[in-house]
């Protein structure tokens, strides 16, 4: 890991050397997430950004010499990463908008952008010779670790959930095989207990923030975009927002690579959070800190960006102030309505977390954060596979027809009045 300078404390700045430490800031807590620095001088006259596109290795490994990694790390065998940047002309017209690009992180293995946090972590326990890896998640962090460790024999999983999750999401983690504790508790809550246990059981822990490696393998979607627009930015990435790690792994890749000088200036990321679970949204209007802002209960039928503490928060605050970002926060009502239109005007069908960056978008674009005529990336962050009962009430119900040919095109005719 010679490319590794340090470890630094995201609030107080602290720097720590990368054997030192495993998880946050021993002076700021858990709020003190850290950041994984490089030796930048030395990987720009290293490195090539057209030679690692056009290398062999396939997905997010082909960023290895930007990640935490030794040369010949083994690194889990699913493909995560290179999910395709799909222009959407129509929903762009729809928005007024010059360009708009969808970034499909629903391509994924287990459907979702945590495969790359999830892939990430896994990569390190290889390389530490860790075992057990557990995670508290609403559901796809932990869908993704289930599925990255399965696919590695010498991986056991351990996954700690709220009852409330989806149906399909807890399918998932029993089917890929891992030790699923469904508990009677808030996301909030079992996040503690599998941190508080991790450490005691000697689990390596791969919860969002807490272990600075999932922002890493986040970062990767940053890198991707970056290459499939030919290193010309957009005016904008709109992304939702629960604990905070997704946006500050995005803000993180794309500070690498004009820090690289392989990019010629950053996009603003606009946060977007459920009206139900929106504390980054509040804080910043509010200019409290991240080490100031305290739990809060958290409902909202997008359950991937529930958090009533995002845990990632000081990170999160920080790339849209850099950026010169903003937040918003969308209702429920809108978020379900963003499901049908994402997947009519693009064909891509997003689970309710996902489809809240369109209706974050719209609610950025009413607001005067975003011009009309801008250039934005929309994160699409999960397939919406992963909660139908969401889609189903998103679009509402269907009215059985007879098996008559005139009353089927009847019926056709009233649907198409």
């Amino acid at each position: 890991m010679s490319n590794i300078r340090e470890l630094r404390c995201v609030l107080c700045g602290g720097s720590y050397l990368p054997e030192a430490l495993e998880y946050v800031c021993p002076d700021c807590g858990e709020v003190g997430t850290l950041d994984v620095l490089y030796d930048y001088g030395r990987l720009r006259a290293q490195l090539d950004r057209d030679g690692l596109v056009a290398c062999t290795a396939e997905g997010m490994w082909r960023w290895r010499d930007l990640l935490p990694l030794e040369a010949e790390a083994r690194v889990p065998p699913l493909q995560v990463g290179d999910t395709p940047l799909l222009a959407a002309p129509r929903l762009a017209r729809e928005l007024g908008l010059r360009a708009l690009w969808l970034k499909d992180e629903g391509r994924n293995p287990t459907a979702s952008l945590k495969d790359r946090a999830s892939a990430m972590v896994a990569a390190r326990a290889l390389q530490c010779g860790r075992k057990v890896l557990a995670t508290a998640s609403t559901g796809n962090a932990a869908a993704a670790l289930a599925g990255v460790c399965a696919a590695t024999p010498e991986l056991d999983a351990i996954i700690f959930v709220p009852a409330s999750a989806p149906v399909a999401k807890i399918a998932q983690l029993l089917v890929y095989g891992a030790r699923v504790l469904l508990l009677d508790a808030s996301y909030d809550e079992a996040f503690d207990l599998c941190f508080r246990i991790s450490l005691e059981e000697d689990w390596y822990c791969r919860n969002t923030g807490i272990n600075p490696y999932t922002t890493e393998g986040k970062k990767t979607a940053a890198f991707e975009i970056a290459a499939q627009l030919g290193w010309e930015m957009p005016d904008a990435a709109v992304v939702s927002v629960g604990d905070g790690s997704i946006i500050g792994g995005l803000h993180k890749g794309f500070r690498e690579l004009r820090t690289l000088g392989w990019i010629e200036r950053e996009p603003r990321l606009i946060g977007v959070q459920a009206e139900g679970s929106s504390a980054l949204v509040q804080a910043a209007r509010q200019g409290i800190g991240a080490a100031a802002m305290r739990a809060q209960p958290a409902s909202t039928i997008a359950d991937s960006i529930s958090a009533g503490l995002p845990r990632d928060r000081a990170r999160a605050l920080r790339a849209v102030e850099r950026t010169y970002g903003a937040w918003v926060s969308v209702p429920d009502e809108a978020i379900l309505a963003a499901i049908p239109r994402l997947a009519q005007a693009s064909g891509v069908f997003a689970e309710p977390a996902a489809a809240a960056a369109l209706a974050g978008l719209e609610e950025a674009i009413a607001r005067g954060h975003l011009s009309r005529d801008g250039s934005v990336v929309l994160l699409v962050t999960g397939n919406g596979l992963k909660d139908v009962a969401a889609a189903r009430r998103s679009v509402g119900a269907v009215l059985p027809v007879a098996p008559d040919p005139a009353v089927i095109r009847m019926a056709l005719r009233e649907r198409v009045a």
